[in-house]
């Protein structure tokens, strides 16, 4: 299956000649043309979620917003193919020191963040994994730190021996605290790729297309348990108008009970 994370900006008419209505389509044609089976997508607000249903009909998708676990604020969704997958069970949680209290923040976190799950199983193969999403704080290092112990404690406990695919913008690089916290439990599939790794590293491009030469890798796609990982990449499709957002999505394609 082809999986993918991607960081599609937040709608921001402030953005100009970049802002959501001039990308959407774009968005979404990046998505269909690369096949993904399951994406996950951070910094979707609700319109921004409409707009990608009405463009990939053949997915489904399941999420809330971060500010009420409903609507409102920016959702860390995922998409899914809906012939494919049956959703066993789902749900959020928040990355504070109450994770089941909504909208609730701690630490040093500039904003409220959020994880968003499914259990899912798969109709081709008949195998039951799950799939996490999230987008950690862009300020607080220490925030970043307790995401990566909180979210990784919660694999360990609800998944049980089930594989586990994690996808997000965590906004740290390799060389972070958090890194070895996350990479203790999971596996980067940047690494784990029987392929070499395709495209820039650096994820962070901002719309203007320029090289992304800067290594700053904040978007991953982890794994833990029976996964077997075939190739991995950073997506740098543009248009003349620019990327489609400032984040370049990461795509792996996985086998599970590999």
């Amino acid at each position: 299956m082809i999986v993918m994370t991607y960081n599609i900006r937040y709608d921001n008419p402030g953005d100009g000649p970049h802002a959501w209505p001039h990308r959407r389509d774009q968005v979404a044609s990046l998505i269909r043309f690369h096949g993904a089976d399951l994406i996950g997508v951070q910094e979707a607000l609700r319109g921004q979620m409409d707009d990608l249903a009405a463009r990939l009909p053949d997915h489904a998708w399941l999420g809330v917003g971060r500010d009420d676990g409903r609507d409102a604020g920016e959702f860390s969704a995922i998409f899914y193919r809906a012939d494919r997958f049956e959703v066993l069970d789902h749900g959020t949680f928040w990355l504070s020191e109450t994770p089941e209290v909504v909208a609730s923040k701690s630490w040093d976190a500039a904003i409220t963040r959020i994880v968003t799950w499914a259990r899912f199983r798969d109709a081709a193969t008949g195998a039951v994994f799950y799939h996490v999403n999230t987008h950690f704080d862009h300020r607080g290092a220490q925030a970043r730190l307790e995401s990566a112990r909180l979210l990784t404690a919660w694999i360990a406990e609800t998944a049980g021996d089930l594989p586990v695919l994690v996808t997000g913008d965590f906004n740290l690089t390799p060389d972070d605290p958090p890194y070895p916290v996350l990479t203790q439990t999971l596996t980067d599939t940047y690494h784990a790729s029987v392929l070499p790794h395709h495209g820039p590293d650096g994820t962070f491009s901002g719309f203007e297309v320029r090289p992304v030469d800067d290594g700053r890798r904040i978007d991953y796609i982890f794994t833990r348990g029976p996964v077997r990982v075939l190739r991995h990449g950073t997506l740098s499709d543009h248009y003349p108008s620019g990327f489609p957002s400032d984040h370049l999505p990461v795509l792996a394609e996985v086998v599970l009970g590999g």
